[in-house]
């Protein structure tokens, strides 16, 4: 979709910024790169381009001489170079009258999912007078918010992968009835298939963990490497997927079985503190919107994490508390962080996310993840929650 230069000056202007300027160099910066619609267009890309929106006035590009053409798809007007000098002035020129411009950059690469730009090029936007801003809330406002088509697309996606999971514990459960030996790649493998009936996408296989796999947060079963699924052991499945549309966005869910009926009480212990971890975070983010102030993904991961410190997990945390979804499955939205980054970024209305809190053990993992959608009428859980493990047999 053409970038809608009309608001993004408005937005430029509320955040006090002289210009957003682009740029990447063979898909350095993919944020630039999609937001310019260079996939669309469908060239070459191999050398520096820039295009800058100002806050008023026409859009202006800088493109190489070999490569023209790219970025005639794009409204304003475009000057070409070819040598390094050309390129030098080129860019003097595009960027003269800015004292301040925003860039996939994030000072000391706090928040990393923005620092696309590489320090070289910031330094010479510098060296021209200008200084460099973070583009940060910018991304959010014009690439990760969902029209009501794709906020449609994700509720589909959502209740397929429930239906899928249901399936999934349902295969572990009745093989372990009739005593067919099973493995968590032969689970995965329904799985995909499974996803194709749904017609959903995925980047990977979901996956599917038995016990001390578990505690591996991005253990991924293979042919080559997977174990037994034994009675009496914990099994987590993580799916995520999309429609096979254009402009589908992903759905992702992580629910907890156990292989037997009476699960052990250090899982129960550890799954219940994890499932009053999300729901703090849930109640953070409905509480913000219901007082009409902004809350910042930090702030919901603060309060998951403080669930789980005072019921004594602080030491199994391995990572942050939620990421944004988009039309990839990590998205470029504001992430639920402040424990792998301070992530300062506001959770935007028409954004959507995940809420996923876990903890970590050498013989086990447990994890619960929902999504929330920022519709029009508030923040919504897209799905059901999770509110013990599940026992199979």
């Amino acid at each position: 979709m053409p970038i809608n230069v009309a608001a993004v000056q408005q937005a430029l202007r509320a955040q006090g910024l002289d210009g957003w300027l682009w740029y990447d160099f063979q898909g350095s910066n993919p944020v630039a790169y999609r937001m310019a619609g260079m996939g669309a267009a469908g060239h070459l890309a191999t050398r520096r381009w820039f295009y800058l929106i100002p806050a008023s006035g026409e859009p202006r590009a800088l493109v190489h001489a070999i490569e023209r053409y790219n970025l005639d798809h794009l409204p304003g007007a475009k000057t070409v170079y070819a040598g390094r000098e050309q390129l030098a002035d080129g860019l003097r020129t595009l960027l003269a009258g800015m004292t301040r411009v925003a860039m996939e950059y994030s000072p000391n690469c706090a928040i990393p999912y923005v620092s696309r730009v590489d320090a070289g090029t910031i330094e010479l936007v510098r060296g021209l007078g200008v200084e460099v801003a973070s583009s940060g809330d910018l991304i959010q406002q014009f690439e990760s918010r969902w029209s009501d088509a794709a906020i449609a697309t994700h509720r589909r996606a959502s209740a397929a992968l429930y239906r899928i999971k249901d399936q999934a514990f349902e295969s572990v459960a009745q093989r372990l009835r009739d005593g067919v030996p099973t493995t968590e790649y032969d689970i995965q493998q329904q799985m995909v298939g499974w996803f194709g009936d749904e017609g959903l996408i995925a980047d990977s296989a979901p996956c599917v963990s038995a016990q001390e796999n578990a505690g591996n947060p991005h253990y991924l079963a293979s042919a080559t490497t997977h174990r037994v699924i034994r009675p009496d052991e914990l099994v987590l499945l993580d799916l995520w997927g999309k429609l096979a549309t254009p402009g589908a966005v992903y759905a992702d869910i992580t629910w907890i079985g156990f292989a037997g009926s009476r699960v052990p009480d250090r899982m129960t212990a550890a799954f219940a503190a994890i499932c009053g971890a999300r729901d703090a975070a849930v109640a953070t983010v409905e509480e913000a919107a219901r007082a009409g102030r902004d809350v910042r993904g930090f702030e919901a991961d603060r309060a998951a994490r403080k669930v789980l410190a005072d019921a004594g997990f602080a030491d199994a945390v391995l990572h942050r508390t939620g990421h944004s979804l988009g039309e990839n499955v990590h998205g470029n939205g504001a992430h639920l962080d402040d424990y792998e980054t301070h992530d300062e970024r506001r959770l935007l209305p028409g954004s959507g996310f995940t809420i996923e809190p876990g903890l970590y053990f050498k013989d086990f993992g447990v994890r619960t993840e929902i999504n929330m959608v920022w519709t029009a009428e508030g923040p919504e859980v897209t799905g059901p929650r999770q509110a013990s493990i599940v026992t199979l047999v």
